[in-house]
């Protein structure tokens, strides 16, 4: 067959200019823009910077070059990923401008991530479409937009533009996409950004944005993405919200907007795809159902806020959304009420990925039916609701996505599955906290080779800790089965060797503390506390050198602190109260980091310890319920940040020493039940007992371990923001060793623990042999809740400074010898709740029956009968006094005494008159009784 010559012409000139091509494209990039990119990497790299190292090495095509993208047709240079090629640690810096005019054909500069704090001279880059300056920190003025005349993106997140900077957009006409998130906008919303016409993205996040939401020159834009999330804007929405008819994102969340949201809002906005309203202060009544239409809607998240909102997502007319739903974060609100229900419309969810219904007072049957309905389902939390039934899992699948599952604080009753485990394989997190669980835990919970946390504590669980999961579990890192009925040994072997934090508190394990512990050497807090634990503390205890919290209170253990105890140098909380340990702590423990030491009611004998003079971070020492004697060291003093000092019930003696003035900041001291002497120390109101006002800080939170768990979900909304995926973030915190503090306070023992230890304050010196009077400056503790000074040798009078004891609730002086009368003023101690002076020497009236002292009885002033007026029957002035009606009785009582009385005088009177009357008629008696009064009673001769 004959070949046409057209044919031969087309093959030849293919051939050519396939030649051709090769030829000029073999030769790679521009020499010209080599050699730019050459000065570019010398200029980063000033002085002796590393970066960019594969810049002309083996390869000589820059286009080959990383961070490098050319034009597959002219070879040029059209793209630059500049981000993070430049060290932190060589400081801020800026780019010389004319550096990068070589580059003309250049579309994508990403300068991101270098400390860069500007440019010296003109970015002139006509073709310059995107440029990133996202996380230079440094970057404070926006290039001159008049010689970008292309640029359609500008990503200025995470620097330090603020609002006076912002006046170059106005030569950006042509702009889209304006991202400010995270920089030091202050103000309103700048005027100048309703001016960019062409803009359809705009974050403003995480600035210092205040006022009122004023989006007048916003809303005349046709905005498609709009972030104003993170700032302090206030007051309600704004209508002309709903003529943003393009909106696919609004991000409103962690403001202080307030007033209702208004259904017509969502109506109106058919397009959007994400809605975030989180934690701002919203009320009313908002209406689920009015985004049923939004066949778009992927993300609805309304969680932490702060007013009372309720949020109603049944639609009367219309079943089921047109929507599939990726996220749904809805939590602290009242939802559905009054029915409570968990929302129906999620039986037509199949693709959701996270799902948050916490604090939402919900009932119902704990709805499993979620987990079966979306397989892909990667956070499901149900935390503090209502829901009740069982967690029957027998008809799901197997999980591969879920990495968080949490029904804590529900009243989920029955058994955990037992094949729980193999159900979910890459579970990272499992936490059914204070339920109602019951039976035994599950072998199968040694599937669970990526658990971090598992939490099943305060159920009614029972039986020991299997093997298989303390074996299985090799990802764990935060393991709490307190409050449970839990027996047995903790398992010997164990292979958690990732293990942080491990709460065994409150069952009721028996035996010697287990060694299977000791394979975990990471750990930062051990509580195996109200146990029935025996023997002694094990000498491997000094492996766990990273232990902050050690909690070993009620249990049967006794002997010596093992000296390996002092290799555990970073300890802030120790707690073996209520055991049978002593006589007294290694010389060579490190207690610089001690914050809360708790050794009440053990066997510690002799001198209270000198190592605790270097615990010099104490907030609380309790020694109390011992045996301790001798007296309170001088170098008590040394203990400057004490806020709660008890020694009381041991046999220490001697004088109250002057160094205890010096703690200052102590709030509860209790010396009570000991042998000490003297008198009571004047300096004492040196200390602040309550006066300062309280300041809620960490004081008296210990140091538990506590952790934050991240993972990211694997769903991405596509935004051309600053906008990442969705984080899933769960607090791992384990509230390890919660200070308490046993005081007596109005007559009867009480704890204090948490928030209440800032409120209260109190001195008790009872129970001692104190002398002398009460000094009058104790007046002066005007903040103090509690003083008992009772059953010592105290003298003196009431000091009647005590009227200024303006926070008091429960004095006691009784058993004392007190004398004086009781100051009158005192009945303005309007927070005197008890009150007692009983079996002193007081005398006097009693203070009026106003106020508190109006509520005070017989008893409070027993025991000193010179002592008068109301409650006691003892009159003050009885003369005046009318009598009392009295009983039948006593009247009789009282009639036989006066006829008594009269009676006897009578018949005296007419003896005495008889006698007489006989002396004066017989002269030889009367001679005689005048001879024995002057021989015996001379004195009475006239």
């Amino acid at each position: 067959m004959e070949i046409p010559s057209s044919l031969y012409v087309a093959v030849f000139y293919g051939t050519f200019l396939g030649v051709l091509l090769g030829y000029y494209g073999s030769l790679g990039c521009l020499e010209e823009e080599k050699v730019g990119l050459f000065k570019l990497k010398a200029f980063i790299n000033h002085p002796d910077g590393k970066s960019l190292s594969s810049w002309g090495g083996e390869v000589d095509d820059c286009c080959r070059w990383e961070h490098v993208t050319c034009d597959n047709n002219t070879y040029r240079v059209i793209r630059l990923s500049l981000g993070s090629v430049r060290n932190w640690e060589r400081g801020k810096w800026y780019l010389n401008a004319s550096l990068l005019l070589p580059f003309q054909q250049l579309q994508i500069l990403h300068l991101s991530d270098n400390y860069l704090a500007g440019f010296e001279g003109i970015l002139s880059l006509k073709r310059l479409r995107v440029l990133n300056l996202k996380g230079n920190g440094w970057f404070t003025a926006i290039p001159i937009l008049s010689a970008l005349p292309s640029l359609k993106v500008l990503n200025l997140a995470e620097n330090s533009i603020n609002s006076s900077q912002l006046q170059g957009l106005k030569y950006s006409g042509k702009l889209e996409v304006l991202d400010l998130w995270r920089n030091e906008l202050m103000g309103g919303i700048p005027s100048i950004i309703g001016t960019l016409t062409s803009l359809k993205s705009l974050s403003l996040g995480s600035n210092d944005l205040n006022g009122s939401l004023s989006m007048k020159g916003l809303c005349k834009l046709n905005l498609e993405e709009l972030d104003l999330s993170v700032n302090r804007f206030e007051g309600s929405l704004p209508a002309c919200l709903s003529n943003l008819t393009s909106l696919r994102l609004l991000d409103l969340s962690q403001n202080d907007l307030h007033g209702t949201i208004p259904s017509s809002l969502f109506s109106n906005l058919g397009s959007l795809e994400y809605i975030s309203l989180s934690s701002n202060y919203f009320e009313g009544t908002i209406y689920f159902g009015s985004l049923y239409n939004h066949s778009r809607l992927e993300v609805f998240e309304l969680v932490g806020n702060e007013k009372y909102l309720k949020v109603e997502t049944e639609n009367p007319t219309q079943s089921f959304p047109l929507f599939q739903l990726k996220i749904l974060s809805l939590s602290r609100c009242i939802l559905n009420w009054p029915s409570r229900v968990v929302p129906r419309f999620l039986l037509s969810q199949y693709d959701l990925k996270v799902v948050n219904l916490r604090y939402n007072h919900m009932i119902g049957d704990v709805p499993t039916w979620l987990l079966a309905n979306n397989t892909k389902l990667e956070y499901l939390s149900f935390k503090n609701n209502s829901l009740t039934g069982v967690l029957d899992l027998r008809s799901n699948p197997k999980h591969y996505h879920i990495l968080v599952l949490d029904f804590s604080l529900n009243c989920i009753h029955g058994e955990l599955s037992p094949d729980i485990g193999s159900i979910f394989p890459r579970l990272e997190v499992l936490n059914l906290t204070r339920n109602a669980l019951q039976g035994k835990i599950p072998s199968s919970m040694g599937d669970m080779k990526r658990l971090v946390s598992l939490d099943l504590s305060n159920n009614n669980l029972s039986g020991e800790v299997p093997e298989p999961m303390t074996m299985g579990c090799i990802s764990l890192e935060v393991l709490r089965l307190s409050s449970n009925s839990l027996h047995g040994v903790f398992p010997t072997k164990s292979n958690l060797t990732r293990l942080l934090s491990l709460s065994l508190d409150d069952n009721y394990f028996s035996g010697e503390i287990s060694r299977g512990f000791s394979n975990s050497s990471r750990l930062v807090l051990l509580d195996i506390s109200n146990n029935s634990l025996r023997g002694q503390i094990p000498d491997w205890i000094g492996e766990f050198s990273s232990l902050t919290t050690l909690s070993l209170s009620s249990n049967c253990l006794e002997g010596a602190v093992p000296t390996s105890f002092c290799k555990l140098n970073e300890l802030s909380f120790l707690d073996f109260s209520h055991n049978k340990i002593g006589p007294t702590l290694p010389p060579c423990a490190n207690l610089s980091n001690m914050k809360f030491l708790n050794l009440q009611s053990n066997e510690f004998t002799g001198p209270i310890p000198h190592v605790l003079s270097e615990a010099t971070s104490l907030v609380t020492l309790n020694l109390g319920g011992n045996k301790i004697s001798g007296p309170i060291p001088p170098w008590i003093h040394l203990l400057s940040e004490l806020r709660v000092l008890l020694l009381n019930g041991n046999q220490l003696e001697d004088s109250i020493p002057l160094h205890l003035c010096q703690l200052k900041s102590i709030s509860i001291m209790d010396l009570s039940h000991n042998h000490l002497s003297g008198t009571i120390p004047s300096c004492l109101d040196n200390i602040t007992f309550g006066r300062e006002v309280v300041f809620i800080d960490g004081t008296f939170f210990s140091d538990a371990f506590a952790k934050m768990y991240t993972a990211t979900s694997s769903y991405l909304y596509e935004s051309h923001l600053s906008m990442l995926q969705q984080d899933i973030g769960v607090g791992l915190a384990s509230p390890g060793g919660s200070e308490e503090i046993e005081f007596v306070t109005k007559s009867r023992s009480e704890s204090y623990k948490g928030k209440l230890l800032y409120y209260m304050s109190g001195l008790d010196l009872s129970g001692n042999k104190l002398t002398g009077p009460i000094p009058p400056e104790m007046g002066n503790l005007s903040g103090i809740h509690t003083l008992n000074l009772s059953y010592n040798q105290l003298t003196g009078s009431i000091p009647e400074t005590f009227s200024n004891l303006q926070e008091i609730e429960s004095l006691d002086l009784s058993h004392n010898m007190l004398i004086g009368q009781i100051p009158p003023q005192m009945i303005e101690l309007y927070s005197l709740a008890v009150f007692t002076v009983a079996y002193n020497n007081l005398s006097g009236k009693l203070p009026e029956r106003k106020a508190q002292f109006g509520t005070f009885e017989e008893s409070s002033y027993e025991g000193n009968p010179l002592l008068c007026g109301l409650p006691l029957n003892q009159s003050c002035n009885p003369a005046r006094e009318p009598p009392a009606t009295a009983p039948a009785n006593e009247e009789k009582e009282y009639s036989w005494e006066l006829s008594f009385l009269w009676s006897f005088g009578g018949s005296f009177g007419m003896a005495f008159l008889g006698i007489v009357t006989f002396l004066y008629l017989n002269s030889y008696c009367r001679e005689l009784l005048f001879y024995f009064i002057a021989k015996h009673a001379p004195f009475l001769r006239v």
